[in-house]
């Protein structure tokens, strides 16, 4: 059989895989953000796509890293109120999101398991003030595959750092989303351009599931 294009991409030992930000706040039907008129139904396909991602790189031994965001008001960004002020939103009530202990920022419906990663972030990005890039390099891996919310804000963030830290990205396109369509789709689009080979979740799940049958 003429080996996939895929092999060597999404080999188990060379890659990780990263869940961005599928928490209680951005997520759920009684999170902070649909309280505010958010339409975060229309994450619920992608988040069904994530959870099929990451039982597959379980079945695979593909480390799981779960990026989430975690604020408190020692970690508030003095230039973020300004802007939040500057665009007329009230900086306090956008703070509320995520909260440390508020039980916003729990992981929803894609969950941790004692085998995975947990990175608490307080910026877009997860490399921005964590230790993601260091537990990467000590794992050897050199793609990442990345899946979460929202496309255009905190997976967009992460995609470019990664990419600029030397690493392969792929991104899980069906299995990201964005509360407007059109930001996801462009922010793909971009992405494609510039950052990351966009793939979809049957092609990265069945990637590794022919090599969890080789294994």
């Amino acid at each position: 059989m003429t080996p996939s294009p895929l092999d060597d991409l999404l080999a188990p030992g060379g890659v990780a895989l990263c869940v961005i930000d599928i928490q209680v706040d951005f997520a759920a039907p009684d999170g902070a953000l649909a309280r505010m008129g958010v339409p975060v139904e229309q994450a619920a396909a992608a988040i069904g796509n994530a959870a099929r991602l990451v039982s597959a790189a379980r079945g695979a031994g593909v480390p799981i890293f779960f990026a989430g965001l975690k604020t408190d008001p020692t970690t508030d960004s003095a230039a973020w109120i300004k802007w939040m002020r500057y665009r007329n939103v009230d900086p306090d009530a956008a703070y509320a999101v995520c909260r440390d202990g508020s039980g916003g920022e729990c992981f929803y419906q894609v969950l941790p398991q004692g085998c995975d990663k947990i990175v608490w972030k307080q910026r877009y990005s997860a490399f921005v003030g964590t230790d993601f890039d260091s537990r990467l390099r000590d794992l050897r891996v050199d793609t990442l595959v990345i899946c979460g919310l929202s496309t255009e804000c905190c997976v967009d963030s992460t995609v470019r750092d990664a990419f600029q830290r030397d690493w392969l990205v792929v991104v899980a396109g069906d299995a990201c989303a964005a509360y407007r369509d059109d930001f996801h789709v462009h922010t793909l689009e971009v992405l494609a351009e510039n950052f990351a080979a966009i793939l979809d979740t049957d092609e990265i799940v069945a990637q590794w599931e022919r090599q969890t049958i080789k294994g």
